[in-house]
């Protein structure tokens, strides 16, 4: 597959000197040594191919920022390249290449000549730029009256005015409201389908699973982890629950349909056996249908004493979206002062109120309302069934509402 981004090697350094005049001289062929040096990046290399979305993840301070900025020239790389085929077009800093002084329309002009179109271009744009912008009279007001959030749609929507070859945007919706996120989510799986390369980072983990066909997971500046979405996310979200917790383990393997099974923790306190019942029969299925009622069970050893236990459940799609979750911290059902070789069933019923489709149960056992104080065992994926419907009326959706229609004709 032909790349339309190649990034090769790449490193940034950040060398500290005693003064600026040494740093000066070292500029014109001296050779004064750096006190420290900060590396941002350290020899990167990925490609992007036509079509294909790519987030960046990490902790702040993983080098993310620092890497976009390489890629689309505002940053030169101590070593390494980057080649690109086609246009860029850029969502980096909030406001990068706006003047406060100039209204929103006259910084369209200024900021849209600097990425390459020409002023008659930017007129016949402006209709559609304003009407997705969506920020009524402030449109021909000074920018430094916007608030974060207008200068983010105006940002979006001057940068997404023309489809791109490439499309990089940095966590700037994230200052959105709801409504232009979506709006803003919208157009960028618009640009992937019509061939548009995304290059995005986001701490929104459920839009990296549901819109990229890759995640690279940067640490300290390198690639730690590069694959598919679901893999990596997971991984991500055990890392950080290993740095809380020093004696935790990582461990990952998909099956044979697919799904992948991540599981963390400590494992001072162990799932032996995840189950979904049929509430009536008490019999295991793999299948579920809509408006069945179920049953979760769950059985866990102690191999320690525990102060306090708490069972957690996420109940996701096959997209990796959360369709629900809580844990017994939240319902007051904390168990406490567990012994070591102590056997504890869960058991939680239900009604499977799910749309047809495939989805997972991942169970964590913790000791708070999260996993980064003592993450015990964290399974993700632990339980995969499928649903179909096969009594109820036909409706699309992951979720099935016990709704009839009510209808009065009136002369």
């Amino acid at each position: 597959m032909t790349s339309v981004l190649t990034v090769d090697r790449v490193s940034k350094r950040y060398p500290t000197y005693h003064s600026n005049l040494k740093r000066f001289a070292n500029w014109f062929g001296a050779s004064f040594a750096p006190v420290s040096e900060f590396w941002a990046s350290r020899d990167i290399s990925f490609a992007v191919g036509p079509g294909e979305a790519v987030a960046l993840i990490g902790q702040n301070g993983a080098g993310k920022s620092t890497l976009l900025k390489i890629v689309t020239g505002t940053v030169r790389p101590s070593s390494g390249s980057v080649h690109v085929s086609g246009r860029i077009s850029a969502i980096l800093e909030l406001g990068l290449g706006f003047n406060p002084e100039f209204t929103g329309r006259q910084n369209v002009y200024q900021a849209g000549g600097l990425m390459g179109f020409s002023q008659q271009e930017l007129s016949e744009l402006m209709p559609a730029i304003e009407a997705f912008a969506e920020i009524g009279e402030f449109f021909d007001q000074p920018v430094r009256v916007y608030s974060s959030g207008m200068q983010a749609r105006l940002a979006f929507a001057l940068a997404t005015a023309k489809r791109p070859d490439i499309l990089i945007v940095d966590e700037v919706l994230s200052v959105g409201d709801s409504y232009f996120q979506h709006k803003s989510f919208d157009r960028i799986r618009q640009f992937k389908a019509e061939g548009t390369s995304i290059l995005l980072v986001t701490h929104g983990l459920g839009d990296v699973k549901a819109l990229c066909d890759r995640v690279i997971l940067l640490d300290k500046g390198a690639i730690l982890k590069d694959g598919p979405p679901d893999e990596v996310v997971d991984y991500y979200n055990a890392m950080i629950a290993e740095r809380e917790n020093s004696n935790l383990t990582i461990e990952q393997k998909r099956n044979q349909d697919g799904w992948l099974h991540t599981r963390s923790g400590s494992f001072e306190v162990r799932s032996e056996a995840i189950d979904l019942l049929d509430e009536d029969t008490r019999q295991p299925i793999k299948t579920a249908y809509v408006g069945q009622r179920l049953l979760l069970r769950l059985e866990v050893n102690a191999y320690v004493d525990i102060p306090k236990l708490v069972l957690g459940y996420m109940l996701r799609d096959r997209t990796g979206h959360v369709v629900w979750g809580t844990n017994t911290w939240h319902t007051k059902q904390i168990v406490e002062n567990v012994k070591s070789g102590e056997r504890i069933l869960y058991e939680l019923p239900f009604t499977c109120t799910l749309g047809p489709g495939s989805y997972s149960f991942s169970p964590a056992l913790v000791n708070s309302d999260t996993h980064l104080d003592r993450n015990y065992e964290w399974q993700d994926n632990a339980l995969v069934f499928d649903v179909v419907n096969t009594n109820q009326f036909d409706f699309i959706g992951s979720s099935w509402l016990d709704a009839t229609f009510r209808i009065v004709r009136v002369d």
